[in-house]
C-alpha cells in the first residue's frame, strides 16, 4: 500500500502559475495521475504519467497549460500555468498499480491523497 500527500495548493489570480507536488511513500512501479473536483461536481481526470514508459496524458481542458512530471521516484508534480477561474477545485493525486497505464478512469486508481485546494480568482 502506498500513501500519497499533496501540497502546493493556494489562492492565485487568473493567469498565474502554481506547482502542485505529490509525495508517495514508495512510488516505484506506480503510474500516477492528478484528478480534480470542483464544487458540486464529480472528480475529473487532469493528467497522468506512466511509470513504465514516461508517457503522459492530459484532459483537453488543460492541454498546453499543465505539465505532469516525476522529479524523483516518490514525487510527482503538476505545473499549472495560465490558470483560469474554472481550474478552481480540490486537486487529488492518485496511484495505479499498473505502472504502464496513463488512464483517465478514476476507478483504476487504488490509492488517493487527501487533496489540496486550488482557488483561482478572476
Amino acid at each position: 500500500q502506498v500513501q500519497l500527500v499533496e501540497s502546493g495548493g493556494g489562492l492565485v489570480q487568473a493567469g498565474d502559475s502554481l506547482r502542485l507536488s505529490c509525495v508517495a511513500s514508495d512510488g516505484r512501479g506506480y503510474a500516477m495521475a492528478w484528478f480534480r473536483q470542483a464544487p458540486g461536481k464529480g472528480r475529473d481526470f487532469v493528467a497522468g504519467l506512466s511509470w513504465t514508459t514516461g508517457r503522459t496524458s492530459y484532459a483537453d481542458s488543460v492541454k498546453g497549460r499543465f505539465t505532469i512530471s516525476r522529479s524523483n521516484t516518490n514525487t510527482v508534480d503538476l505545473q499549472m500555468t495560465s490558470l483560469k477561474p474554472e481550474d478552481t477545485a480540490i486537486y487529488y493525486c492518485a496511484a495505479d498499480r499498473s505502472g504502464w497505464r496513463t488512464s483517465g478512469t478514476e476507478t483504476l486508481y487504488a490509492y488517493w491523497g487527501q487533496g489540496t485546494q486550488v482557488t483561482v480568482s478572476s
